[in-house]
């Protein structure tokens, strides 16, 4: 076998593990990744699929191909933000953080579940008001999960 061929197959697994999708979070305890952190993602997230919703209705009716392009771009850009929204959930905060020894599990576990089932229904319609429903959802999480009141920077 030539050298270059050689070298391909034992650069091949190196090639394939790079081409993956970055994760949000690699499930190891490293201590890096913070909770305010998550939650003001999860607020950008909202705060796009609110933008989305708004485009969406706008660029909806129009009949020109540049129009339906956007409206395509806009609609899967709320689809994944919403999706990252509950990867968030459900990988850092259900799997990670929430323990079923605290004494306030069942407030957060049913905080964090409301929060994935509005993320759901963003998926689903396109108006402004779902979109302030998950917002409301993720600021109640925070309240049962931090046990106090947000006080989170929001972008603009």
């Amino acid at each position: 076998m030539k050298r270059s061929t050689l070298l391909l197959f034992a650069l091949l697994p190196i090639l394939v593990a790079a081409s993956q999708p970055a994760r949000a979070h690699c499930e190891v305890p490293c201590g890096i990744y913070g909770d305010q952190m998550r939650f003001q993602a999860m607020l950008e997230d909202q705060s796009t699929i609110a933008k989305a919703t708004a485009q969406i209705g706008e660029l909806a009716g129009k009949d020109d191909a540049q129009a339906a392009n956007q409206l395509a771009r806009w609609v899967a850009t709320k689809e994944d933000h919403a999706t990252r929204i509950q990867h968030t959930i459900a990988q850092y905060f259900m799997t990670q953080r929430i323990k079923a020894d605290d004494e306030k599990y069942v407030p957060k576990l049913t905080a964090a579940h409301a929060v994935l089932v509005e993320a759901m229904k963003c998926k689903q319609v396109a108006n402004v008001e779902q979109a302030d429903a998950l917002r409301g959802a993720i600021l109640a999480f925070y309240e049962a999960y931090e046990g106090k009141k947000p006080q989170l920077h929001e972008g603009g």
